[in-house]
């Protein structure tokens, strides 16, 4: 397993591409960005789109779509500054989310239940940077490990968030945990909106950030009107299911705590009624553990062991269910949602 360099790095900001970045792969990147760092771009109106991208290293879509918009604008000039950001590009030499010592690169910003470390540190300066430089709107691009539809998350649902996430599609989340990611610390100062766009690799989740961000460029401002409540899809997210930490698991070995179902993924985005299956069990002691919004313990609301086998306990519709044992344990197994009952978006 690869391991991280030392943490002593500063952030480092330029006014300028180094040379070779449009044609280079995600995981070459390290070797022109080998450190966190931001690029402020001149644009025709001054206030500035920001652009995150690979904060996760195994995310590369983000990154593939700012190739692209670059490539369009290279011999003429933004509609608007465009701030762009480069996050774990270490990470993203070996296509893992982060390597192991690392903190997650979406979990050190503001507001973060982290202890204080390089990270956080940088992440806390870039706040500071956009703050004083004005920012339009805040994009945060990632892809999904396992089978997802293309979904924005809001941390706000006030009207101008909305309609940024509209504009990427009618499908929203609203989330105000975990806590310490980009979206949400910059939701404080701009509309902030973190774009799910499907699995690594597809063509069509580049080309449907590539449009959003381009669309972003030429946006000049909100409307003032809110989303109509026809529009869109919103769902919150209430609880976040973690594996515990002492408990084993496997979709295929049997000699495990917890056995899950190796179709899980095909449940994501659909509402599933209570008594569903996620997997067995080889004993009554529940193995997950799923915390509300403010990371309290809600387990018992949510999933239940009945003869071995592990179900969900009340109606949910579950996201970001993945295969991927390794994002599992460094992250989460999915959220839980429900569908946001508001007369108004606004």
């Amino acid at each position: 397993m690869p391991q991280i360099l030392p943490t002593n790095y500063s952030l480092i900001q330029s006014d300028s591409l180094p040379e070779g970045l449009l044609d280079i792969s995600a995981e070459a990147l390290h070797t022109l960005i080998p450190e966190p760092t931001l690029f402020h771009l001149p644009g025709k109106r001054p206030e500035t789109l920001f652009v995150s991208v690979l904060l996760h290293g195994n995310e590369p879509t983000g990154f593939l779509a700012v190739q692209k918009l670059l490539q369009k604008y290279r011999d003429q000039s933004m509609p608007r500054g465009l701030t762009l950001f480069f996050g774990n590009t270490q990470a993203a030499r070996f296509n893992l989310r982060r390597l192991d010592g690392q903190p997650d690169f979406n979990r050190i910003w503001p507001g973060t239940a982290l202890p204080p470390s390089p990270e956080t540190v940088w992440a806390g300066q870039i706040c500071q940077i956009m703050r004083q430089r004005g920012v339009f709107a805040s994009i945060d691009v990632h892809n999904n490990t396992g089978l997802n539809p293309h979904y924005a998350c809001i941390n706000q649902l006030d009207k101008d968030f909305l309609h940024l996430g509209a504009l990427f599609g009618r499908l929203l989340v609203y989330f105000t945990h975990p806590k310490g990611t980009q979206s949400s610390a910059f939701a404080e100062f701009c509309p902030a909106v973190t774009l799910e766009c499907g699995r690594p690799g597809q063509p069509h989740g580049t080309e449907h950030a590539f449009e959003f961000l381009d669309s972003c460029l030429h946006l000049h401002e909100f409307p003032l009107q809110p989303v109509a409540k026809q529009d869109v899809d919103i769902y919150h997210t209430v609880a976040q299911v973690t594996v515990a930490e002492d408990a084993s698991y496997s979709f295929s070995d049997d000699a495990v705590d917890l056995r899950l179902n190796p179709d899980l993924e095909s449940l994501n985005f659909t509402e599933i009624p209570a008594g569903t299956v996620f997997g067995q069990t080889r004993s009554d002691r529940m193995p997950l553990i799923a915390r509300d919004n403010d990371g309290n313990p809600v387990t018992e609301q949510f999933l239940a062991i009945e003869n071995g086998q592990l179900r969900i306990a009340r109606a949910t519709m579950p996201s970001m269910l993945t295969l991927n044992e390794r994002v599992i344990r460094q992250d989460c197994l999915c959220y839980l949602m429900e569908r946001l009952a508001i007369d108004s978006p606004d």
